[in-house]
C-alpha cells in the first residue's frame, strides 16, 4: 500500500512533456522514451503486484483438516505480527538532488537556445553570402574585403605574380 502511495507522488511530479521540450536532439529523445517505456513498465508492476492484499487465511478449512491447537498456535502466531509502517526518508533527499538538476538543465537550455539562435542567424548569413557570390563581381567582393584589394595592388606593385 505504501509503495503505491509513493509510485504516485513520483507519478504527479514527472511532466514528460516539459522533460520532451527540454531535449533536443534525436538520441536524447530516444533515451527519454526508453526511460519513460522503464517507468512505466516498472510504476504498473509497482500498482498490480506490490498493491494487491493477500486473500484471507481461511482457518477453519485448515482446522478441520489439521490439528486445531496447532492452527491456533499458527493463527495466533499470524496475528501477531506487526509490519512496520514504510517511512520514506530517501525521497526528500533526491527531490533536493533533482531540483538542483533541473536548476541546471534550466541554465543549460537556455545557452542552447542562444547557440541555436546564434546558429540559425550565422546560416542565414552564410545563405545570404552564398546567393551574393553568384551575382558578385570582383569589384563588389574588393568593395566588401578592402584588406584583399591593398594586398593585390601590392603584390601587381612589386611585380610578384605568385610564383
Amino acid at each position: 500500500m505504501a509503495g503505491k502511495s509513493v509510485a504516485q507522488t513520483v507519478l504527479k511530479e514527472l511532466d514528460w512533456d516539459k522533460l520532451g521540450k527540454a531535449v533536443v536532439s534525436e538520441e536524447g529523445r530516444r533515451e527519454l522514451m526508453n526511460l519513460r517505456r522503464a517507468y512505466d513498465e516498472f510504476n504498473n508492476t509497482l500498482q498490480t503486484k506490490f498493491s494487491l492484499k493477500p486473500k484471507p487465511i481461511d482457518w477453519e478449512y485448515y482446522r478441520a483438516r489439521l490439528n486445531p491447537g496447532i492452527v491456533d498456535m499458527f493463527k495466533k502466531s499470524y496475528e501477531s505480527i506487526m509490519f512496520p509502517k514504510y517511512v520514506d526518508t530517501v525521497t526528500p533527499e533526491y527531490k533536493k538532488k533533482f531540483e538542483a538538476l533541473m536548476v541546471k538543465v534550466t541554465e543549460q537550455e537556455e545557452i542552447c537556445r542562444k547557440k541555436i539562435a546564434e546558429c540559425k542567424a550565422n546560416r542565414k548569413r552564410l545563405a545570404e553570402e552564398k546567393e551574393a557570390i553568384l551575382t558578385m563581381t570582383v569589384d563588389d567582393y574588393l568593395a566588401k574585403h578592402p584588406e584583399l584589394k591593398t594586398k593585390f595592388d601590392e603584390e601587381i606593385k612589386n611585380h610578384n605574380w605568385g610564383y
